[in-house]
């Protein structure tokens, strides 16, 4: 039987950031609920590193102060998210440390997988929302890889130029960064 299976009561941050380390899982916090979700497959695995690299490349170009992160723990008043992929504040993560605090998030993607696509469609979003995260960004796979841009505007976020696959789209913020989805997924 699996240590979360054992836990009894509602869960807290701290219970959720005591489980042993397991690559197979991630552990999410919603409200008072442990969610679980299975590792990410290779084409998710594979455009989230390529991803970080170019959200990387850019960020150092621009010289901004952040620091792309995968799939890192990010504290939320309502519970504990691990997106695919963070940008933050590089002060915030001096220390080495297991979460962020959402307050140092400029920039969450998620990658919807099939297992994923409510979570990372709607229930995320409203989370990010709430937190005060100022930009969303969603990566689709099907039909073909599209970057959805959003940017928090009055509480909600609103969609801004998509990135389509096939063609080099040019965003401005969190810093200056140019995308064509369509080789993120591709072996």
């Amino acid at each position: 039987m699996s240590v979360a299976a054992d836990h009894t009561g509602p869960w807290t941050v701290a219970d959720v950031l005591a489980l042993p380390e397991d690559r197979s899982v991630r552990y999410e916090l919603l409200g008072e609920s442990l969610m679980m979700s299975p590792a990410p497959g290779l084409r998710h695995q594979r455009a989230s590193f390529r991803l970080h690299v170019a959200l990387d490349a850019a960020a150092r170009a621009a010289g901004a102060p952040v620091e792309i992160l995968e799939a890192i723990n990010v504290t939320l008043p309502s519970g504990l998210v691990v997106p695919d992929i963070v940008v933050a504040d590089a002060g915030a993560t001096v220390d080495d440390g297991v979460s962020i605090d959402a307050e140092a998030v400029q920039l969450v993607v998620e990658l919807v997988s099939p297992g994923n696509k409510t979570m990372d469609r709607k229930f995320k979003p409203m989370l990010y929302a709430e937190a005060a995260i100022p930009h969303y960004w969603r990566l689709e796979f099907d039909p073909a890889p599209r970057l959805i841009v959003t940017e928090l505007e009055n509480g909600r976020y609103v969609e801004q130029t998509p990135a389509l696959s096939g063609e080099v789209t040019r965003l401005d913020t969190p810093f200056p960064f140019a995308i064509d989805p369509a080789g993120l997924a591709r072996q």
